[in-house]
């Protein structure tokens, strides 16, 4: 109910702007459409954010999607990436006892009330297992995992009677059930467990990545418990030295091109709460509900495609680019000089072999300068591919990170080693 009144109050002030802007002058109408944007903007992230489940945690895949979203919206959903309030402890201790049957003080020596982190479809609680190993429990909101379908439902509704996105309904389908499928195994914490053993056992004599150990007497599928590994925030580097926050960053950039071009299997959530940082120079992973497994031949079409934009190739940016699903062939056709400007842009940390620091970083600062004209020329030449969706959240996702790790190296040498 509260996805179709949200539906119907964006759908209706987008109307009612649209009707407006034939009576005004262009800066008025223009005015009145940031407006819109603005108000559509907060109603969708307010409602999203007290609903939290699946909506909010598209809302929050959706805050970094600048280049596709109006520039108000985007701001506005921005707010769905801080932490969530969490749920009473009445609600958690009473889904751990749904699951085993015992209430939390009884299966753990301690199990503290106040949550150590809360997030879009559950939160997480420090414990002390009877063996005295320190863990943290992650423990699901009741009836999340019940409602995924017709959220889901509900925001592609929206988003199209909205007219916020001008994709075709093909497009729009396909990156919706990549989102549901990636959503559902999410939301199965015995999924997440094999994921967790899975990189664990990937990792385990590589000194420079930790990844927790599942406790499996006490995980369920909607409660994980895991040991509990300590590290820094992200934002808590800067005391740091520069040698170190660089060697973190280049561990940081080694291990998503591994996943990607070499396990074929990625961390797919790069919020940068899942992951911390030690002063040993050691990366440490949490969060492994969303995991992304690539087919071979996307992951192959991405690295020619990667290798044809530094080779200035861009008659082999456009077949690779087809090849991954992202051309609208339907659409306008796409001329070189326009694949050489966005090139310019996102190739700077990777061409030849100077140093690049992230931490002076303006890339993204750049492309949105363009962004008026991709969408008055050439939104409809493209269109988002549902296989790259998760691994574009990625990219994305740790292109901040490493800014604010304030990373140098010369990252065009260590990119070549995976291309």
């Amino acid at each position: 109910m509260r996805l179709a009144g949200m539906t119907a109050r964006v759908a209706g002030g987008y109307a009612k702007s649209r009707i407006k802007s034939v009576f005004q002058s262009e800066e008025a109408a223009e005015r009145d459409r940031s407006e819109t944007h603005a108000r559509a903007g907060e109603l969708i992230a307010t409602t999203l954010g007290e609903l939290k489940g699946a909506v909010m945690k598209v809302g929050q895949m959706a805050s970094i999607a600048r280049d596709i979203l109006p520039r108000e919206i985007a701001e506005a959903l921005g707010s769905l990436q801080r932490e969530a309030p969490p749920m009473p402890y009445e609600v958690i201790a009473e889904q751990i006892e749904r699951e085993f049957g015992a209430a939390p003080e009884t299966l753990f020596r301690r199990f503290d009330r106040t949550p150590f982190a809360a997030a879009s479809i559950g939160q997480v609680h420090r414990a002390t297992t009877d063996d005295g190993r320190e863990v943290v429990v992650k423990v699901q909101y009741p009836g999340v995992d019940e409602a995924v379908d017709s959220d889901l439902s509900h925001l592609r509704f929206a988003l199209r009677a909205s007219g916020l996105v001008k994709f075709k309904k093909q497009a729009l389908d396909a990156l919706f059930d990549e989102l549901r499928t990636r959503l559902h195994e999410e939301l199965d914490y015995c999924n997440e467990a094999d994921n967790v053993r899975f990189f664990h056992d990937y990792y385990k004599d590589n000194p420079k990545v930790v990844v927790p150990e599942v406790i499996g007497e006490r995980s369920s599928q909607h409660v994980l418990t895991l040991s509990y590994e300590p590290g820094d925030h992200v934002d808590d580097t800067g005391e740091y030295s520069e040698a170190l926050r660089c060697e973190l960053g280049e561990t940081l950039f080694r291990t998503v091109c591994d996943q990607v071009f070499n396990l074929q299997v990625i961390h797919a959530d790069p919020n940068p709460a899942n992951f911390a940082f030690r002063s040993d120079g050691r990366l440490v992973f949490y969060d492994f509900g969303c995991v992304k497994r690539l087919r071979p031949e996307i992951v192959d079409a991405y690295r020619d495609t990667i290798r044809a934009g530094l080779g200035e190739d861009y008659d082999g940016v456009e077949a690779g680019l087809r090849r991954l699903g992202a051309r609208n062939l339907d659409g306008p056709e796409v001329p070189a000089a326009y694949y050489k400007m966005w090139r310019d842009i996102f190739a700077k940390p990777f061409v030849g072999d100077i140093e690049f620091d992230y931490g002076k970083a303006t890339l993204h600062h750049d492309a949105l300068q363009h962004v008026p004209g991709f969408l008055a020329k050439y939104l409809g030449a493209f269109q988002p591919p549902a296989e790259l969706v998760f691994l574009d959240r990625v990219v994305v996702g740790h292109y901040g990170t490493m800014r604010r790790l304030q990373a140098r190296a010369k990252f065009g040498v260590l990119l070549r080693e995976w291309i």
